[in-house]
Parts: C-alpha cells; structure tokens; sequence
C-alpha cells in the first residue's frame, strides 16, 4: 500500500489507460477522484470494480478543456476527501480524427491542442495550489517523439507539448517538492487503436516490436504508480518510453 491515504485526481480515469490507473492507484491505497466525460456506465463499472475491491474512489463528469468544469472535479475531491490533492495524473485526450494538412482546418487543430496540452495545463494550474509536495504523471505518447502515424500531425504536436510542458513544469515546481513526469505509451491494447488504427498495422507494429506484442494498460499504469510514489523521489522532468523497444529515445 505504497500510496495509503493519498488522495489522486486522475483525468480520464473510467476507461483504457485511465481506468487501469484509477485502479492501480486505489489497489496502492490511495483515494481517487475519476474523472470522465461522457460514458457515465463505463466511469460507474470502474467506481463499482475499486469499492468492490475495499478502495475509495468518486466519479465526476467533467470536461478538461473547459475551466469550470476542471473546478468542479478539484471541488468535489475537496468535498470527499480533504483540501489536499497529492497526485494527479492527466490521462484525458485523444486524436479525434485522423487527417492530413490538406484536410485539416484550423478548428479541427485547436481542438486536438485543446483536449491534450490545454486539458493538461487547465487541471494542472487547479491542482498545483492544493499540494503540498506530490507527484504529477502526465500522458503523452510515443508520437510526440516521432512524429507520429499518418494522420496524426495534430495528435502528435499536441503530446511533444506535453513532454515540453512536463520538463517546464518539472523546473518550475520542484522547489515546492512537487516532482513531475510524463510517459509516453507506444502500441497500447486500447479501445484507441481499436477506433484509430487497423489490424493490419497494429500487426506490423507489434512484430516490429522487440517484445513482439503490443503493451498492457495495466503496463502504463504500473508506471505511473512507481512516478507517483516515494520510490521515484528523485525522478523529475522525465518523459520515459513505455513501448516493448520499438523506439528508443
């Protein structure tokens, strides 16, 4: 129970890597504020799976890139579970839609920025007064490394982004013992890449994969349960590739 009684806010929790965080974190100990967006069946079967398991958690709907609703997940921690926030982990994002420049227009580009750097900078600033030390995992991918699929230009500006932001904030807060990274998953098994990316590719990428296979969200989360514990006390600043050896930074 490396994380008893830490309270963990964690944006996009219900679902995916996000619900295989929620669930780590709670088997850890901690108390976790789920944050969802739109599937409330999905964010209860992750409530009922943790307090079935003897953890505590909440489910709060909310959408990351608007200000107001960032206050209100932060509020109803606060209500459940006591002023002080400890961890946080910003899953929320997506690709939305795979388009070439020729396809994209300047709506549909602010809209990928704005559900994965803006969600990430918007929950963070709420978070950050109500710690005191703690740790903050960010999710960015392995395409804010290289770039990238076909299609995923926005996607990919978006999570290099979010490993700069991660490396600016790591600098900015750590006088205030507050550490901060960020993972960058390759091929994960998620409903992601079951929407975004076919069977045949998926195929190749796991062969070319030195593990051959694709990654576990239980993998990812096991990665930010070590960020967010005081086993990773002197881990700032670091953008660390989960992705079986297919890239290496």
């Amino acid at each position: 129970m490396k994380l008893n009684n830490k309270v963990a806010v964690v944006s996009g929790g219900a679902r995916d890597i996000g619900k295989a965080v929620s669930l780590k974190l709670a088997a850890q100990g901690a108390k976790v504020v789920i944050n969802y967006f739109s599937n409330v069946q999905t964010a209860e079967e992750t409530l009922n799976e943790i307090q079935q398991a003897g953890g505590e958690a909440i489910i709060v709907q909310g959408d990351m890139t608007r200000q107001e609703d960032v206050a209100r997940v932060v509020a109803a921690s606060q209500e459940a579970f006591g002023p002080k926030i400890d961890i946080l982990v910003n899953v929320a994002g997506g690709l939305v839609e795979r388009k070439t420049l020729a396809e994209m227009d300047e709506d549909f580009f602010n809209k990928v920025i704005a559900l994965n750097l803006n969600s990430t900078f918007l929950l963070t600033k709420a978070v950050v007064p109500h710690m005191d030390g703690g740790a903050i995992v960010n999710l960015a991918s392995q395409a804010g490394r290289d770039g990238g699929g076909a299609g995923a230009s926005a996607y990919a500006t978006s999570k290099g982004a979010v490993m700069t932001f991660t490396r600016a904030m790591a600098k900015e807060l750590g006088p205030q013992n507050i550490r901060v990274n960020s993972l960058c998953p390759g091929m994960i098994s998620t409903t992601f890449h079951d929407v975004f990316t076919n069977d045949t590719v998926r195929a190749n990428v796991a062969n070319a994969t030195p593990l051959r296979r694709e990654g576990r969200a239980s993998e990812v989360a096991d990665a930010v349960a070590y960020l967010a514990s005081d086993e990773a006390s002197f881990i700032t600043g670091a953008n660390i590739d989960i992705n079986g050896g297919l890239f290496f930074s």
